[in-house]
């Protein structure tokens, strides 16, 4: 049986067998909707922990590697924030990758993630090391300290492990959920992000070729110079909710995944037969900022205060894992 299915069938005989053991977070509140371990016990054994491997399916090498849970969060938190942040904001990524991936593997005890951005982006230590040359041993050293600064901290909402989803830089304000993906989230709601300012990313610029614009979003464009369409409508964050262009509607999502722009707050100029584009951040916008969890921490805020300042009304928790012969004592 693979460890990851034995974790689950462990949490399932543990939810049965003492319920009343079972999920308590860690704020000593009751819980109960989720088939999840939560506790507030602080230590963990190593026999207990490698009960969990992560399935990452490496798209480079076409093949499955199954990781330990500690090695495929170092392998996350160093891919997917600047090693050089605070430890306070890699300690609230760290958190954040793992409550990604203890979902889904509760979700699916069989579940495969890529090592791609489709689900969290993962390098193994011999990567990293040539990421990150002879900055290696200190990266690494930073690295796995917020992850072991973190041990078994998930972060949950009513109890129940979150989305955390997360972003780099945004426009000086996050993104209610509800706004690109349309589904309100109750703990995915906007927040002002006044650090992003300082991200390299926080205003952006590229080029476009004409014929690139038209065949992306099937439309025919005049000669005409200057600002290209028009905006509809914007959310409450500046963001661009419906932009028309040639006659037609598209949602800013829409413009931006079609045209590959860095966020839904952009500008379209067209000079000559290219067209510009401004934008301002950098992703989706929705959740944590990761320039914004760096400003925080850069102002002396712990992980916890980044992470229930991003995730609104969320906690952090604490995750046991049950072993078959730890239950049969209860």
């Amino acid at each position: 049986m693979k460890k990851a299915a034995v974790l689950l069938f462990l949490f399932a005989l543990v939810i049965i067998i003492i319920p009343a053991a079972v999920v308590i977070p860690f704020t000593h509140k009751a819980v109960g909707e989720q088939k999840q371990s939560l506790s507030s016990n602080r230590t963990q054994s190593a026999a207990q922990q490698s009960l969990i491997t992560v399935s990452v399916y490496r798209s480079e090498q076409k093949q499955t590697d199954h990781v330990d849970l500690n090695d495929y969060l170092v392998g996350v938190v160093g891919s997917e924030m600047p090693a050089k942040f605070r430890v306070e904001a890699l300690k609230a990524q760290a958190i954040a990758a793992r409550t990604y991936i203890m979902a889904r593997i509760i979700e699916n005890s069989d579940v495969r993630v890529t090592d791609t951005v489709q689900n969290q982006v993962y390098h193994s230590p011999e990567e990293l090391k040539k990421i990150w040359g002879k900055d290696y041993d200190w990266k690494m050293k930073k690295v796995k300290k917020a992850v072991d600064g973190t041990h078994n901290q998930v972060i949950t909402y009513n109890g129940k492990l979150i989305s955390p989803v997360f972003f780099s830089t945004s426009n000086g304000q996050t993104e209610n959920a509800k706004d690109y993906w349309t589904n309100d989230v109750p703990y995915l709601k906007s927040v002002p992000s006044p650090w992003d300012k300082l991200s390299p990313r926080y205003r952006n610029t590229k080029s476009i070729s004409i014929r690139a614009v038209e065949q992306a979003l099937d439309i025919n464009l005049a000669n005409n110079q200057g600002v290209l369409g028009k905006v509809v409508r914007k959310t409450s964050t500046g963001h661009i909710a419906l932009y028309e262009i040639a006659g037609k509607r598209f949602t800013g999502r829409q413009v931006r995944e079609k045209l590959k722009l860095s966020s839904t707050d952009f500008q379209l100029t067209r000079v000559d037969n290219q067209i510009k584009v401004l934008t301002m951040g950098s992703g989706h916008d929705v959740g944590m900022s990761q320039y914004g969890a760096e400003g925080m921490a850069r102002e002396g805020k712990a992980a916890e205060q980044i992470i229930t300042y991003f995730y609104k009304g969320t906690q952090i928790s604490k995750m046991t894992v049950k072993g078959e012969k730890e239950i049969a004592k209860k």
